[in-house]
């Protein structure tokens, strides 16, 4: 659940890629890392596994500016596609507030995606989290490595419930902006629509929102267009 410092003015919203393994979560982050103005990523933080070529996870905070007087924040983490990290995946999964489900779009990789999304079924109910109504996007991403499932077939496959979904080349950059600015949009909705959202004072323990003062009342419109113009400026 995002966190929310009244002490700093400052929104900080946790999104997770997740996904098998080699499906392109990494690269999501590290281009997405090279993409955005220099002033708005601070240095990601890489953890390697002994045994993993992949980064065990990625910290990308991506700083939006001020949104109604506070500083709005997107932490992004990648987790392990192996199913023996699953404890890490469950750790990182710890405060999500929106997931990326990175989906491999070669044809032969569906039951690795199907494994990997009945795993992030289940470690979310973990957390008392129904994925269902969740803050889910879908990106399917390799699609220029052909052959490749139709969009028709990974939404059939994938996405009975209908999130929304991109279609990307993450190597290349292509269609990253657009996942972002979808689990952008889908978390802050949600956030907006929830009421207990983790607040803390200034020593960093749990605090109580001062009553119908400015605070509370200025954090809640970032859930619309303001953010989006702020979101679509900093990413051109």
């Amino acid at each position: 659940m995002a966190n929310i410092n009244y002490a700093n003015k400052e929104i900080i919203i946790k999104i997770v890629y997740y996904g098998p393994g080699m499906s392109g979560k990494t690269t999501n982050l590290q281009v997405l890392h090279q993409m955005v103005p220099k002033d708005a990523a601070s240095r990601m933080i890489s953890l390697a596994t002994e045994q993993d070529r992949t980064l065990y996870f990625d910290l990308l905070p991506i700083s939006l500016g001020s949104v109604k007087g506070f500083n709005t924040k997107f932490q992004l983490y990648t987790v392990p596609g192996q199913v023996y990290y699953n404890t890490t995946r469950k750790l990182v999964l710890n405060g999500v507030d929106g997931v990326v489900f990175v989906a491999d779009s070669q044809q032969g990789k569906m039951p690795e995606n199907k494994e990997s999304l009945e795993n992030l079924r289940e470690n979310l109910a973990e957390y008392g989290i129904d994925m269902n109504t969740f803050a889910v996007v879908m990106q399917y991403n390799k699609r220029d490595l052909l052959p490749v499932y139709s969009i028709e077939e990974l939404q059939r496959e994938l996405n009975p419930m209908g999130f929304p979904y991109a279609e990307a080349v993450a190597f290349k950059g292509q269609g990253l902006m657009e996942t972002l600015k979808l689990i952008s949009k889908l978390t802050l909705q949600r956030i907006g629509s929830k009421s207990g959202a983790q607040v803390q004072d200034a020593d960093g323990n749990p605090a109580t929102p001062a009553p119908a003062a400015a605070p509370a009342q200025q954090a809640q419109p970032a859930t619309s267009s303001d953010f989006f113009k702020n979101l679509q400026n900093k990413m051109k």
